[in-house]
């Protein structure tokens, strides 16, 4: 399992589309993304900027990626989420999200399996 992290800049004009959209998610992206291997995917706000945590259960990330990209239902959310984010500047004109280093994580206690 690889554990990811990625950060946005939510535009603030596009604050409540952005909200509306995502209390109510496509049943198909949603499958879409478990198609690619993707479980525990959250995304949080605070102030204008979005935090996104998931993770991925696959053995071909890059493979599994490109499924999703190529989801016609997943290209048609991304159409109405995409203006509503500012990628940061490092990003150039690039619709992606910054992919965050992890650097540190706390596991489970010695002797624990159930994680």
């Amino acid at each position: 399992m690889k554990r990811i992290a990625q950060t946005i800049k939510l535009r603030p004009e596009h604050r409540e589309k952005y909200l509306e959209l995502h209390s109510a998610v496509w049943p198909g992206v949603e499958a879409a993304l478990h198609r690619a291997q993707i479980r525990n995917f959250g995304i949080y706000l605070h102030g204008d900027v979005l935090f996104a945590y998931l993770e991925y259960h696959g053995d071909d990330f890059d493979a599994d990626m490109a499924t999703l990209e190529a989801d016609p239902e997943t290209q048609e959310w991304w159409k109405l989420t995409d203006p509503c984010q500012e990628p940061w500047p490092d990003q150039g004109e690039s619709r992606q999200w910054t992919v965050l280093p992890e650097i540190w994580h706390l596991g489970p206690p010695p002797g624990d399996a159930t994680v």
